[in-house]
């Protein structure tokens, strides 16, 4: 009788060990998404520029929205992309999908690339990539032309409530 209440324990504890160290490994297992709302911050001013929606497609790839533009002063907030070439052209900004074919990396955790950034300022498109910093609260957006080591960084605050 005594054997088997032993039997019994040891098991159990087998058995809860197993357990929780199948639920840390999987909490580990989680990563943080960069779909969402985002606020985009000026490089000179410092202040903040846009609120940009990242979406994720059928495709899994995930592009990026201007929802919405905070004005600076002289900046119409209802500006056309004229500089923008084919069907951005003479697009409204707000709505415009600017950032798109962004593929995870699998090779590096919180990373996207291979994707392509629009600057409205200019039309232009660049090559590029983001990746989640501080517990998916920061996102680092590089556009780069050739190699990543050629371009500019910009790090955008996830929205609250997003």
């Amino acid at each position: 009788m005594q054997y088997s209440i032993i039997y019994f324990s040891y098991r159990m504890l087998i058995f809860l060990l197993l357990f929780f160290a199948n639920v840390v490994y999987a909490g580990n297992q989680i990563e943080d998404s960069p779909i969402g709302y985002w606020k985009t911050i000026d490089d000179v001013t410092g202040k903040p520029k846009a609120i940009v929606q990242i979406l994720e497609g059928q495709d899994k790839l995930l592009s990026g929205r201007i929802i919405k533009i905070f004005p600076q002063p002289g900046y119409d907030q209802y500006a056309l992309c004229t500089a923008c070439h084919g069907e951005r052209h003479n697009q409204r900004i707000v709505g415009m999908i600017f950032l798109k074919n962004l593929k995870k990396s699998q090779g590096m955790k919180n990373l996207w690339a291979n994707g392509e950034i629009l600057d409205p300022k200019n039309g232009k498109l660049y090559r590029s990539t983001i990746r989640l910093l501080n517990n998916g609260q920061k996102l680092n957006v590089r556009g780069y032309i050739g190699l990543p080591l050629f371009g500019r960084t910009q790090t955008w605050i996830k929205e609250s409530g997003s």
